[in-house]
């Protein structure tokens, strides 16, 4: 049966084996027994199990010499050491060579199911760990990211090329164009794709909070530093830390990731002790970083160490073939997660949809097909599904247009009205964080905070 747990007792004591025997089956386990070492590896090459209940000594071998030769044949394979002679050089080596835990003599029955039930906890963790990761893999394989456009294929092959290094990374593209897709795909086919990706949104986090966030910080550090805690450069080590709107870190915090590029090390808040580390930094920005750095608002220095390979992302605009299988896609998606039948798209439907500029790019596609799947009747989106403002279809970027008359127009009024109201939008889309907003439109955060005093926003 599929769900069979098999279990090997490894005694030389005749009396002590068939009542280990007998109490697991009773339990619902399928025992086999073995009387000495050699008889137990014969067994061990033959078959597999899950547990493995070993005297720790044996007359013709030990128990650290089985735990040495199924380790060799086996990596899922618990064992629990059963010995008379306990002490705790015996109990430390045993766990040292590989044993998941230890019982003495005479043994406790109802001891040793509890322990054989947490050794299958654990391989049962460690199997969903597995299969969560292959289908991590699985789904941020290059093959699975949709683009069959021009623009698309010279992303993937560069992808290609450099996911077999340890360089730092910069992702460049505007907002929704999928920087953080392309940052999981380069580190789930790299040779880190077993150890952690951590992704950080530097916009989204306090400033306040963001030093402490990535560095991690000391009891007593400062108020509410309660305990010791690791930041999320040591969480990603020896795997990759992905730093999202790179450009609107502040300049002090700046400096010290400088000094972590440049070092391998992280201090903590409140701490001059350094931490080593072993991690592949991907950053990512929707602003040109290079203009920040002529207006003194991103260092130089930094700029270069996160831009070693540059990676741009194309806008939706660009890649217009990519748009019937990004839609196709999100189709069965959505359609899936909201349990109806696979609807399509009118011809009408797509050629608006090919029309449109797109300024949230793959995300705002993403975002309008969830809406339309949610809210349309049938099983074929048509034009009445489409909202009005994609109906517009070449609307630009910014989608505003206003026709000057003879009488002229009040250029500064008009003006201050669009920035105040792209601001309270941004505002809202960040939920008040002024960091975030402040990347949303391109600019810094201290200019954000001066238009806020000048159009008299209330926050």
């Amino acid at each position: 049966m599929a769900d069979e747990i098999r279990i090997l007792v490894i005694d030389d004591d005749d009396s002590g084996r068939e009542a280990l025997t007998l109490l697991l089956q009773s339990v619902g386990y399928t025992v086999l027994s073995a009387a000495n070492g050699k008889d137990a590896l014969d067994i061990i090459a033959r078959e597999h199990f899950q547990i493995i209940v070993s005297d720790l000594f044996l007359p013709d071998s030990s128990g650290f010499d089985i735990l040495q030769s199924v380790r060799k044949v086996s990596s899922s394979t618990e064992i629990i050491v059963v010995t008379g002679h306990a002490s705790a050089q015996t109990a430390v080596k045993a766990m040292k060579e590989g044993a998941f835990d230890y019982i003495t003599k005479p043994i406790d029955f109802d001891e040793l199911k509890i322990v054989v039930a947490k050794a299958l906890e654990k391989q049962q963790l460690l199997s969903e760990n597995v299969y969560l990761r292959k289908q991590l893999q699985g789904r941020f394989e290059f093959s699975n990211i949709i683009g069959s456009s021009p623009a698309m294929q010279l992303v993937f092959e560069r992808m290609r090329r450099i996911v077999k290094t340890d360089s730092t990374i910069l992702i460049t593209g505007e907002s929704g164009t999928g920087k953080e897709l392309v940052a999981r795909a380069l580190h789930y086919n790299s040779n880190r794709k077993d150890r952690p990706f951590i992704a950080v949104n530097c916009g989204a986090i306090p400033e306040a909070l963001l030093e402490s966030e990535l560095f991690g910080h000391v009891k007593g550090a400062f108020t509410g530093a309660i305990s010791d805690k690791p930041g999320k450069f040591e969480a990603a080590n020896h795997g990759t830390i992905f730093l999202d709107e790179i450009g609107t870190m502040p300049l002090h915090l700046q400096t010290k990731l400088l000094r972590v590029l440049q070092e391998h090390e992280v201090e903590r808040v409140g701490s001059n002790k350094p931490v080593k580390l072993h991690v592949r930094v991907v950053s990512a920005t929707n602003i040109d970083l290079e203009l920040k750095v002529k207006q003194g608002e991103f260092r130089e220095d930094l700029f270069y160490r996160l831009n070693v390979i540059p990676l741009h992302l194309p806008p939706l605009r660009e890649r217009k073939l990519d748009i019937m299988p990004l839609v196709g896609y999100f189709l069965a998606k959505y359609c899936q997660l909201m349990s109806r039948p696979l609807m399509t798209v009118s011809k009408q439907v797509l050629e608006i949809m090919e029309q449109y500029a797109w300024p949230g790019n793959v995300r705002e596609l993403e975002n309008l097909i969830e809406r339309m799947v949610a809210l349309s009747d049938g099983t074929v989106i048509t034009y009445e599904d489409v909202p009005a403002g994609i109906v517009g279809g070449k609307r630009g970027r910014a989608g505003f247009s206003l026709d000057l008359t003879e009488d002229g127009v009040d250029l500064a009024a008009i003006l201050s009205e669009i920035e105040r109201n792209l601001i309270i939008q941004a505002l809202k889309l960040s939920g008040g964080i002024r960091a975030k907003a402040s990347a949303l439109l391109g600019i810094n955060r201290t200019t954000m905070v001066e238009k806020i005093k000048r159009l008299k926003i209330e926050i």
